[in-house]
């Protein structure tokens, strides 16, 4: 049987006077890739916050790894990748990696692993302010990978990329969680759901739909993630 990393009971978060995300319960297993899916502004963004632990005004329990979310043990084993880069503009792209190294307490040697894992080895000089949005993610993503995580949260990290580097990305996501990382990914792009092995589909703050692709396209009837999508919004799946 498959561990959890992440189990989640009863999770709502408010946020000034609108409750945004609504009674959850949800696990996430260790050794996959979950895609959370939905339009903008659903709460995608919010539930990932959550599960980092810097999110304000949530009641439920949210644990990670046994560990209440956010918890000081948890800040090794967590990789974070916010949609807005997370990278120092005025330093380099190895001297961002080699600064969150030392914080991390993590060898040298795993900035050089990670800049060779996103891609960035021929802009590993370059300031990060004059990089590109997609190499500026990527940076982020390096970041996250410092230390070998046990879970990666990714809040839209393939946004502004290239196919080919997406492609890449993804594989080196199946990559990891056959490694036995849980796999957070968030994108609002239904194409990239086919690329999850669970889907975890949501809208207005409420899953609407729990399983792999193939489960939810049966459940609908119809043979795309974005129809199905629909169709279930529309109350017209099976």
């Amino acid at each position: 049987m498959m561990n959890n990393a992440v189990e989640v009971a009863s999770l709502a978060v408010v946020r000034g006077r609108r409750e945004v995300l609504h009674g959850l319960d949800f696990t996430i297993p260790v050794g996959q890739v979950t895609g959370l899916l939905g339009p903008s502004g659903c709460g995608k963004s919010t539930l990932m916050r959550v599960l980092v632990g810097v999110q304000a005004g949530v009641t439920g329990t949210a644990t990670v790894f046994g560990e209440p979310a956010g918890a000081k043990a948890l800040r090794h084993r967590v990789g974070y990748v916010t949609q807005a880069p997370s990278v120092y503009d005025d330093l380099s792209v190895t001297e961002n990696l080699a600064f969150f190294a030392r914080v991390l307490g993590v060898d040298r040697a795993e900035a050089t692993r990670c800049i060779e894992a996103v891609d960035l080895v021929d802009h590993a000089d370059d300031v990060v302010a004059r990089l590109s949005g997609g190499q500026r993610s990527r940076a982020s993503l390096a970041v996250a990978l410092l230390g070998n995580p046990s879970m990666l949260v990714l809040d839209e990290p393939t946004v502004g990329l290239d196919p080919v580097l997406r492609e890449d990305l993804w594989q080196m996501f199946h990559r990891l969680a056959d490694d036995g990382v849980a796999v957070l990914v968030s994108s609002h792009v239904m194409d990239e759901a086919e690329r999850c092995d669970r889907l975890l589909l949501m809208r207005d703050g409420v899953f609407i739909a729990d399983g792999t692709p193939t489960e939810i396209k049966e459940k609908a009837g119809v043979d795309d993630i974005e129809q199905a999508f629909l169709a279930i919004v529309r109350g017209e799946a099976a």
